[in-house]
């Protein structure tokens, strides 16, 4: 069909790639060019998950499904390739068709390839660039060749015996991985660098070539030496300074990486500023505000209210804005209504009383995303963009990011997530298993006819409450306590 030049194959049963050894799988391949005398191909996966995000300043190119080429994508200002790993697996899955096709001459020489996601909503992506990184051609090649060496070498293995050819080192895949645990224990008793989030194997490759194979090797690394490097030449004489210059060359964050060692080396939270800077804005009424989403939509916003002496008119406490029926844009917009009504009434009545207000979220990328959604779809009695851009904007500040002030002063050995700094700040969750993945099992539960749908409704209250207390925790300790953390330029770590 491809000699044909048939515009649109569906569930096509691509040719083996002989010389590469490798076959590949796509939902479609759709016409967009001719070379010579042969037609060339794009190919288009479906995937039941999300494929961009919020982005302030990137764009995306956006199709449709009634004209799926590219030539008929229009460009999507503000969003951008998220960067999960199933995410990731799926643009691997569009560069490894994108090789096979080139292979097989119908491949495209722009390296276009697009994904349907969870919304039936179709995106573009240029895989022969620079960009998207994770899994762009380059990208896709390393992996590729890594594989390929692997599966040679273990046929020698087995053919003539000898040491086992591999080795297990941490990736991102390990997250997912059921024979994590195994491998980890191996790597934990050789403090394997590798378990230095995140790195990749030409990474790790690279640091074992300059004598950096633990946690510790690349936690005594200078890190200063590492930035002056970037701005002037190093001086060629056998020291620490070499190492350091010469790995500069291969990484654009080895100093992140040796403040990430350093942290897993004092097994706690480094400071990255003097303890008089640490800290966080306060107000006389604090709102600690989470929400919840399932399927790209929000079903729950949360708060709690915190007051620093009685005031008439303000009730401390939590406060929650639900919709357990359907869930759609008309309901999720309904229900912020709901939400920004009380917020604004609330500030209204701070300012009648004189009182200063803050409201507090961990990481803002996730609630500002789910207001612009709803105000997308705009309500009689709802908020506009206006209304949010005014709140957002306000001065002093009314709304605050504590991720964006704790990642100014806190240095984790791995993400710098509610979970890991909260507990760090001796918050703990009522719930034993407390995660956004089984939040969504419960609500597919709370919102069914099951004799226990009240009990999981209860159920996502209380991790709704959880992780806005927590933001309250982490806010206190960064005040506090977060200051006595040891600083991460600091090298009197236990041994």
């Amino acid at each position: 069909m491809m000699l044909d030049g048939v515009a649109l194959i569906l569930a096509p049963r691509l040719p083996v790639d002989e010389a590469g050894g490798r076959i590949a799988t796509t939902h479609a391949l759709v016409r967009v060019g001719r070379e010579e005398e042969r037609f060339t191909y794009a190919p288009i996966l479906i995937k039941n998950h999300e494929a961009v995000e919020h982005s302030a300043t990137r764009s995306t190119l956006s199709g449709t499904l009634e004209a799926p080429w590219p030539a008929d994508a229009t460009l999507e200002a503000g969003v951008t390739p998220r960067s999960t790993p199933p995410m990731t697996r799926s643009g691997v899955a569009l560069a490894h068709a994108t090789r096979v096709l080139q292979a097989l001459g119908h491949g495209d020489e722009k390296g276009r390839a697009g994904l349907i996601d969870r919304q039936r909503q179709l995106w573009w992506f240029a895989l022969n660039g620079p960009q998207l990184p994770r899994f762009n051609l380059s990208t896709y090649d390393v992996l590729y060749a890594t594989r390929v060496e692997t599966l040679r070498a273990h046929d020698a293995w087995l053919h003539d015996g000898g040491d086992f050819p591999t080795s297990p080192y941490w990736h991102r895949e390990c997250l997912e991985c059921p024979y994590a645990s195994h491998c980890e224990r191996e790597l934990d008793l050789l403090d394997d660098v590798s378990l230095v989030r995140f790195t990749n194997q030409e990474q790790q490759s690279i640091l074992r070539e300059h004598g950096v194979s633990t946690r510790r090797e690349l936690a005594q690394l200078n890190p200063t030496l590492v930035r002056t490097s970037r701005t002037r030449p190093p001086v060629d004489t056998p020291s620490v300074t070499t190492i350091e210059a010469a790995l500069a060359k291969s990484f654009d964050k080895l100093d992140e990486l040796i403040y990430r060692a350093r942290a897993h080396r004092w097994n706690q939270p480094l400071r990255i500023v003097d303890a008089e800077r640490m800290g966080c804005a306060r107000a006389d009424v604090e709102v600690d505000v989470d929400m919840e989403s399932y399927d790209n939509a929000t079903y729950l916003w949360g708060a709690t209210v915190h007051v620093r002496q009685a005031v008439d008119g303000i009730t401390a406490g939590y406060f929650a804005f639900a919709e357990w029926g359907e869930l759609n844009r008309d309901s999720e917009a309904a229900n912020f209504a709901r939400f920004w009504r009380w917020l604004s009434e609330l500030q209204v009545r701070c300012d009648q009383t004189g009182q200063t207000f803050a409201a507090y979220c961990f990481w803002a990328q996730a609630e500002d995303g789910a207001m612009n959604r709803a105000v997308h779809h705009p309500l009689n009695d709802g908020p506009t963009m206006a209304d949010l851009e005014f709140f957002r904007h306000a001065t002093p500040s009314r709304w605050i990011d504590l991720h964006d002030v704790a990642k100014r002063q806190v240095q984790t050995e791995g993400p710098l997530g509610l979970k890991v700094l909260a507990r760090a700040a001796g918050f703990t969750w009522r719930d034993e298993n407390p995660s956004g993945e089984a939040s969504m099992l419960w609500y597919e539960i709370a919102r069914s006819d099951r004799d226990d749908a009240n009990h999981f409704r209860q159920r996502l209250l209380d991790y709704n409450e959880d992780d806005c207390r927590a933001t309250r925790a982490l806010r206190d300790w960064l005040n506090g306590p977060a200051r006595e953390l040891p600083h991460r330029d600091d090298l009197g770590w236990p041994a």
